[in-house]
């Protein structure tokens, strides 16, 4: 059985210590796991009011994985609340949609979910005062006064260690037509029938978000939920975990109206329905769209 192994590591000042990005984008290229292990001491990024220095091992699982112009892999968090560890869960009900890029640079974005009232207005905000936590290095600081405040950042871990578990096939790849390009609809449902995972590469998911900006090719990778295959029609489909978007760049960062979360809802002839939250009212709306897609299973 594939096993865990460490892509890529960084040292504290984000040097290559082992492997190289080359191997992380080529896993991720192939839908591989996602973890990233790091090292801090307690009274540096937990509580810097306490006065041990105890060394605390973090491994995340980034479940949403993110391939840009096909040499740039980040990962980000969509299912972590706040953890005020050692004791529990941070002082406000929210979402923790931490996002860390091969670089090591790091971010986070963070809608409210507890309905306390923040209408301010969005855009860049004033960097927050960090003097407490010197390996915290703040790079931009937007929407504070929202109910989706996110920030870019550094924080200089004792390392940081990519580690990928690359184990699912590729099954079927079709255009946003659902032209088949590869494989085919059949080894999908063979494999989905006898019980095996599914995980769907959704090519250019974040075109909508990039603005003016220029337009960068990238692929988002998802798990699947519930799929459905009808049987007349042979048209393959599923319901997607929770998905992060962010808008595409290298490397990846949060920015004032660049981002959101929802539900994706894929089709095996490039079909995509959409059921986006806005962070910042948390209102839903839905909304279609057509893409190239890739299906991976994991027996």
């Amino acid at each position: 059985m594939p096993q865990w192994v460490s892509a890529l590591e960084l040292n504290e000042q984000r040097e290559v210590v082992s492997g190289n990005a080359a191997t992380l984008c080529d896993a991720i290229r192939n839908a591989a796991e996602l973890r990233v292990g790091t090292v801090f001491a307690h009274n540096e990024h937990i509580d810097t009011s306490s006065s041990s220095s105890e060394l605390v091992r973090e491994f995340m699982d980034f479940r949403i994985t993110y391939l840009l112009e096909d040499r740039w892999a980040a990962g980000i968090e969509n299912l972590r609340m706040p953890i005020g560890g050692p004791d529990g869960f941070g002082p406000r009900a929210s979402m923790s949609f931490f996002l860390y890029n091969q670089d090591g640079t790091q971010a986070c974005g963070r809608p409210y979910l507890d309905g306390i009232a923040a209408d301010g207005p969005s855009g860049e905000s004033p960097l927050p005062d960090t003097s407490d936590m010197p390996k915290m290095n703040v790079l931009s600081n937007f929407d504070t006064p929202t109910n989706a405040p996110s920030m870019n950042f550094i924080y200089d871990f004792n390392m940081f260690r990519f580690m990928v578990r690359d184990e699912w096939q590729q099954v079927l790849a079709h255009d946003s037509d659902g032209q088949v390009q590869s494989g085919s609809v059949d080894a999908l449902v063979d494999a989905f029938s006898q019980g095996c995972e599914v995980k769907v590469a959704v090519a250019g998911l974040c075109e909508d978000l990039a603005g003016d900006g220029p337009a960068i090719d990238h692929e988002v990778f998802v798990h699947a939920g519930p799929c459905y295959y009808y049987t007349e029609a042979k048209l393959f489909m599923t319901g997607a975990n929770p998905t992060v978007r962010v808008r595409p760049a290298i490397p990846m960062l949060y920015a004032s109206r660049g981002w959101d979360f929802g539900w994706l809802f894929l089709r095996s002839d490039g079909f995509v329905a959409r059921w986006l939250c806005d962070p910042y009212t948390l209102q839903f709306n839905k909304s279609e769209s057509r893409h190239a897609l890739r299906w991976f299973v994991r027996h």
